[in-house]
């Protein structure tokens, strides 16, 4: 289903269009490719949204710095110093975050009005699609870029990325959105239970930017190898031990005793940020939700070592991650 959601200061009509299967209803924007709500049953079958986000519009744009919910890009994450290196010349970016480029600028594909189109049969997908033009936030190279999100047979999330380029450029694109499986109003998540399949850590500065070094978990306060509560002050990236992958592979699972509802997450990506959203303001309090942004490394352009994210005139970049929903 698609309806009006709204209309932006320069007269851009912003849709809403709605998945539904199996039980889940999720809700994406064409403005910001957001996710603005996921509806899913606990284990006695009350139905709760699971991510926070706004009635309308005005709450995105007025709040556009936690990116809520959002599809990031061109480059999820840090880059350090708003600069990195490629094929011989530099390329400088928008620094909005401190010293560096955070989520593709000032301007990412979060704050980006999207063409959205239904995919499949029934109400269960849709295809968002955008041109990235060459310089866009100073990223080389004219980006054809999609983003489709479709609900399976058994309610999960999926969102699949696709992008080509005429010119060599980097990418690293994600979903930004804050989880509370308690439901709306449930308050802080940090009793929320999580497991990530992760034995190491990028170290970061005081800017949190990676310093190069891959950190083990084991006896610190970052192992979630098994089972414990997520509490708070988070905003890291775990190495997962999969490694890059062509299909998705389940990483991650975040359970809320409270009502039994389970997050699964699995992805082809390399790494999962770690975000407890100490830092949430109105209307929303710190620590109200709990971010999953797979990705690649933050820093990855200046990072030889760390899995390559230069995309290639020829190349296709794909990119798939799933979120599952289920109750015990």
């Amino acid at each position: 289903m698609n309806e009006l959601f709204g209309t932006l200061s320069d007269g851009t009509p912003v849709h809403r269009w709605t998945l539904e299967r199996a039980g889940v209803r999720v809700r994406v924007l064409s403005y910001g490719g957001i996710v603005q709500s996921a509806e899913v049953p606990d284990r006695n079958g009350n139905t709760a949204g699971v991510v926070l986000g706004f009635a309308g519009l005005d709450g995105y744009v007025t709040h556009p710095e936690p990116y809520f919910g959002a599809l990031v890009g061109r480059y999820a994450n840090r880059i350090a110093g708003g600069r990195f290196p490629l094929d011989g010349r530099t390329y400088t970016l928008a620094r909005n975050d401190g010293p560096n480029s955070l989520h593709g600028g000032e301007r990412g594909f979060d704050k980006r009005v999207w063409d959205v189109e239904p995919v499949g049969q029934g109400a269960h997908g849709v295809r968002l699609s955008r041109v990235s033009p060459h310089g866009e936030e100073g990223f080389p190279g004219r980006v054809e870029f999609s983003a489709t999100y479709t609900l399976d047979g058994s309610g999960a999330l999926r969102i699949a990325y696709e992008a080509v380029t005429d010119a060599p450029t980097v990418l690293n694109p994600t979903n930004h959105s804050y989880f509370n499986l308690g439901g709306t109003g449930a308050g802080h998540a940090g009793g929320h239970e999580l497991r990530l399949a992760a034995s190491r850590i990028t170290a970061v500065d005081a800017d949190l930017t990676p310093t190069g070094a891959l950190v083990d978990v084991a006896d610190t306060r970052f192992d979630f190898r098994r089972a414990r509560k997520v509490g708070s002050g988070y905003d890291h990236n775990f190495v997962l031990d999969k490694g890059v992958t062509d299909t998705a592979v389940e990483v991650a699972e975040l359970y809320d005793p409270a009502s039994g509802r389970v997050l699964t997450v699995a992805t082809t990506e390399p790494g999962l940020q770690l975000y407890t959203a100490d830092h949430l303001g109105e209307p929303f309090a710190p620590g109200d939700g709990v971010a999953l942004e797979t990705q690649h490394f933050p820093d990855s352009p200046n990072r030889p070592r760390f899995p390559g994210t230069v995309l290639r005139p020829g190349e296709v970049f794909r990119s798939e991650t799933v979120y599952g929903f289920s109750a015990r």
